[in-house]
């Protein structure tokens, strides 16, 4: 069990540093035309796959999308679904969990 809890850590770590890193670079990328962007697409695909935290704090630090009312009000709710159904999980699954 401490294995899997340990695999889920580093998953969270890498997933939200993807998707600060994608906010960094591609805000990076924006003030020059000639080089490929990241899409909005996957910015939001990286989000939903647990890098929510990530992309928010990346927005809000570089200043990127923050005026897009996609990412404003899109980023946060994937987070909030996020937190409602892992604390489902935990709490009202009829499975036994234990944290450590």
């Amino acid at each position: 069990m401490q294995e899997v809890i340990q695999v889920l850590i580093l998953y969270v770590i890498i997933i939200n540093a993807a998707g600060f890193l994608a906010m960094g670079i591609d805000k990076r990328r924006s003030r020059s035309r000639r080089k490929w962007r990241i899409s909005e697409a996957a910015m939001f695909t990286v989000a939903l796959f647990g890098g929510a935290p990530g992309c928010i704090a990346g927005m809000y630090l570089f200043r990127h999308k923050t005026m897009k009312p996609a990412f404003q009000y899109g980023m946060p709710a994937i987070l909030v679904i996020q937190v409602v159904a892992i604390l489902i999980i935990l709490f009202l699954s009829p499975l036994k969990f234990r944290i450590m």
